[in-house]
């Protein structure tokens, strides 16, 4: 499977080279799947399924193998943000269409940090690239994206590599099988998530005000 995710970037051969140079790497062979990930050809689902693959190998070190997914993604995606962020808007206008361009950038200004936790944390279709591109074409805070980025991932490797390391490599038929119940839990975890988080912000504030 992840030989087919890989095939948009390379050869069938180059993407079994590729595939076995990072299951022998391990959780390392999380940080360059997620520099490629994070690029402006991302591969959906890699992350997951080296996720699932390790997770389910060695069930004992499921908490190190979520902690890599999200150390190789955030770095990947921060890479590619600091590329859209040198580049400015005119960068990322070649890169995406104006329709999608519009739309992100609709998404972007109205929801700020949630408008990447959320993508981080849902599995594919839900696309985050666009929006990474689009926090760094628009100067969005250094912080606030890292913070965005690594809590929506966070959640989602802890999620797939405890489920991995508890059922085993079945988890990959049942995550293709059922997606689109897995993809409305963790909506609910995602906005539940985001409601919890707004609300503390909320009770934050109301107390420097009255400071």
């Amino acid at each position: 499977m992840l030989t087919r995710l890989l095939i948009a970037a390379a050869t069938p051969t180059a993407a079994r080279s590729l595939r076995r140079w990072i299951y022998h790497l391990g959780a390392l062979g999380f940080i360059p799947l997620g520099l490629l990930d994070s690029s402006i050809i991302p591969l959906p689902g890699s992350m997951d399924v080296l996720t699932i693959v390790l997770a389910a190998r060695d069930a004992t070190l499921w908490p190190y193998y979520a902690l890599m997914a999200t150390v190789g993604s955030v770095l990947g995606g921060f890479v590619t943000y600091r590329l859209a962020r040198k580049g400015g808007k005119e960068s990322l206008a070649r890169r995406v269409s104006a329709k999608t361009l519009k739309r992100v950038y609709e998404i972007f200004a109205r929801w700020g940090f949630a408008a990447i936790a959320i993508p981080a944390l849902l599995p594919p279709p839900m696309p985050l690239v666009p929006f990474v591109l689009a926090a760094g074409a628009m100067q969005y805070s250094v912080n606030k994206f890292l913070l965005a980025m690594t809590l929506g991932r966070i959640v989602r490797y802890l999620i797939l590599a405890y489920l991995a390391a508890r059922y085993g490599r079945k988890m990959l038929p049942l995550l293709l099988q059922h997606a689109h119940p897995a993809v409305a839990a963790v909506v609910g975890l995602a906005v539940t998530a985001v409601l919890v988080y707004f609300a503390f912000r909320g009770i934050k504030s109301k107390k420097r005000r009255q400071s």
